[in-house]
């Protein structure tokens, strides 16, 4: 037990640096190679702080583990909107820009309401995934239209991009190019075979270790960006990252997976968990349209409704639906 423990934190620790590390390569490459600020920003840096949640739902996927995988994405969309923004909040009150809701809220909705259209037919195909990955390149072209006409957001994407890349030269990036995608690699196949052995161990389903320990272990570039970005009062980025980490969790980690290999959905997901995934995503998008920011005190009530999720998970209570659904 104690040794696959520590071989899920290992994981968890090589995610996290392999992201960071991957990213700032990547950001560095296409800095020397000429390419807008722009366009890193919404391909490269949302890609690469996707990485870890791409490489445990592959590899969990080829390892015939389909529960660890799309439990993954759904676990880390929830963490992402209740544990990130809210922690993120907690910190210092978000600021809604609304033009952020224009163009990325409604996106967010409907990728949300196909995934959980895709999975209520019991399995993802090759089919749907390949619509899936095209839908994301349509968003991405959309998307750079879009923020290159707005000058707020594009300042900011610069920004960000600028403090990432820095003036590093082709052995620094070649470094962290080499070392994110083993970081990643390496990382994503300790938490799947340390999460799966605890799994095991104690009797708990896949479906609930992926949701829990390994979503919140892929969604800690996330958790770290946000705190960050709250530290230093620009909580608004922190807003545009998770909604982007979001569609593609989505679009671009269920899409590639899926067209790997197809992906069964356990029943759990389907009575419990994708219910409180689209459930927190309206309320999310809803609540950001109506209010002009998301101060502390609902920071604290996102942290304890993620608490409350998280709880149901090792009570049972999150399998008590599955109890009633018709054989």
């Amino acid at each position: 037990m104690t040794l696959l423990a520590a071989e899920a934190l290992l994981g968890l620790a090589l995610l996290y640096w392999g992201g960071e590390w991957l990213v700032r390569g990547a950001v560095s490459l296409a800095g020397r190679l000429g390419v807008s600020p722009l366009i890193i920003g919404l391909s490269v840096v949302a890609a690469g702080t996707s990485a870890p949640e791409l490489s445990v739902s592959l590899i969990s996927a080829l390892e015939n583990k389909p529960a660890i995988a799309i439990a993954n994405v759904v676990g880390s969309n929830v963490a992402n909107i209740l544990l990130v923004l809210g922690a993120a909040a907690l910190i210092w009150p978000i600021i809604v820009r609304k033009s952020i809701f224009r163009w990325d809220g409604p996106v967010l909705i409907a990728a949300t309401a196909v995934f959980c259209a895709l999975a209520g037919t019991g399995e993802i195909g090759r089919v749907a995934g390949v619509l899936m990955a095209l839908g994301l390149i349509v968003y991405l072209a959309l998307s750079y239209r879009l923020d290159r006409k707005d000058m707020l957001a594009r300042r900011e994407i610069e920004e960000e991009v600028a403090e990432l890349g820095g003036d590093r030269g082709p052995r620094w990036i070649a470094g962290y190019l080499i070392a994110g995608f083993v970081g990643v690699i390496v990382g994503a196949e300790f938490l799947v075979s340390g999460a799966a052995g605890i799994a095991a161990d104690f009797g708990i389903s896949e479906t609930v270790i992926g949701v829990t320990l390994v979503a919140i272990g892929t969604s800690l570039p996330e958790l770290a960006t946000a705190v960050a970005a709250a530290r230093n009062r620009h909580t608004e980025l922190a807003l545009g990252n998770v909604i982007g980490s979001c569609i593609f969790n989505i679009l671009a980690i269920i899409g590639i997976v899926s067209i790997v290999r197809p992906l069964a959905v356990p029943d759990e997901i389907l009575t419990f968990d994708l219910w409180v995934m689209g459930g927190v995503t309206m309320g999310f998008v809803a609540l950001a349209l109506a209010a002009p920011r998301l101060g502390r005190t609902l920071g604290a009530i996102m942290l304890l409704c993620y608490a409350a999720y998280i709880v149901s998970q090792f009570t049972g209570l999150s399998a008590m639906p599955a109890m009633y659904r018709p054989a």
